[in-house]
C-alpha cells in the first residue's frame, strides 16, 4: 500500500511544459485584458454620446414646452383678433352700404 509512485517522465520535462502552459495563459489573459481596455475605452465614448444626448433631448423638450405655449397664446390672441377683425370689416362694408344708399340722394341735390 505504501508503495512509492514511479513517474516514467524527466521531472525537468514536465516542468518546462507546466512553464509553457503558464506562459500560454498569461499570454492569453494580457490579450483578454486589451480586450477589456478596449471596451471600456469605447464604454466611455458611448457614455459620454449618451449624456450629450440627453442634454440635446432636454433642449428640445424645452424648446416644444415654449412652441406648446407660444400656439395657446396665439390660439388665444387669435379669439380676440377674429371678432375685432369681423366688426372692422362689417364696419367697412357698413359705411360702403351706408354711402351707396346715400350716393343717389348726394348726386341728386340741386
Amino acid at each position: 500500500m505504501n508503495e512509492p509512485i514511479t513517474v516514467p517522465y524527466d521531472l525537468a520535462d514536465i516542468l518546462k511544459e507546466l512553464k509553457q502552459d503558464i506562459k500560454d495563459v498569461n499570454t492569453k489573459l494580457d490579450k483578454q485584458s486589451e480586450k477589456l481596455n478596449t471596451i471600456e475605452v469605447k464604454l466611455a465614448k458611448i457614455e459620454t454620446e449618451i449624456t450629450g444626448m440627453d442634454k440635446r433631448l432636454e433642449r428640445v423638450e424645452n424648446t416644444q414646452d415654449t412652441l406648446v405655449k407660444e400656439v395657446s397664446d396665439l390660439k388665444g390672441f387669435r379669439s380676440l383678433i377674429l371678432p375685432l377683425v369681423v366688426g372692422g370689416i362689417s364696419a367697412v362694408i357698413g359705411g360702403i352700404v351706408t354711402a351707396v344708399f346715400r350716393l343717389p340722394s348726394l348726386l341728386l341735390k340741386p
